[in-house]
């Protein structure tokens, strides 16, 4: 910056230093952007991060990993954010539905082979169970979301299905001789 005074017909020139940010030419710290995609350690797609800006010129935005937040942007994230809330809480419904559904039908009979003491060859396994689940109440059940206790003898047990992170179902199964 530069003022001129004049003082009594003396010209006396006065230098101010100043740093970029008083001159309006703004050296940007850091900068927002939001995330089109998941990125390690930094976030995930639709969140609003800080960046430095050479990382966002330089990386994130040319490999399609991130736009500059704007308003417009802002206002489709927050689009999005409600169209996953909404499609999360149709599937957390739609599992309720399910656990009412295992609810109903009962006890599940499995059979298997038994020795000595009603002891079973083998075991039960989630497949099974799935397997069962899917005969008897026409519902597809993933086995990886089945949890079977260690079951060696004939009789009642309880296995819990787990339908959506949020929802598990207790289904009540018999193991009965063949």
């Amino acid at each position: 910056m530069l003022d001129i005074i004049l003082d009594s017909g003396r010209l006396t020139i006065v230098v101010f230093k100043a740093l970029p940010n008083e001159l309006g030419n703004k050296m940007a710290k850091r900068i927002q952007i939001v995330l089109n995609q998941d990125v390690s350690k930094l976030g995930k797609n639709g969140d609003l991060v800080e960046v430095a800006p050479g990382y966002a010129r330089n990386y994130l935005i040319p490999q399609g990993m991130g736009v500059i937040a704007t308003p417009g942007i802002l206002k489709q994230v927050e689009q999005r954010r409600e169209k996953e809330r909404q499609r999360k809480l149709a599937e957390k419904q739609e599992a309720e539905g399910r656990k009412t559904a295992l609810k109903t039908i009962g006890r599940l009979v499995i059979r298997k082979q038994v020795g000595e003491k009603n002891a079973i060859f083998g075991s039960v396994t989630a497949q099974e169970v799935a397997d069962i689940i899917k005969e008897q109440a026409g519902l597809e059940v993933d086995r990886r979301g089945i949890t079977v206790p260690d079951i060696s003898t004939t009789g009642n047990y309880q296995v819990e299905v787990k339908l959506h992170p949020e929802v598990t179902a207790t289904v009540d199964i018999e193991v009965a001789p063949l």
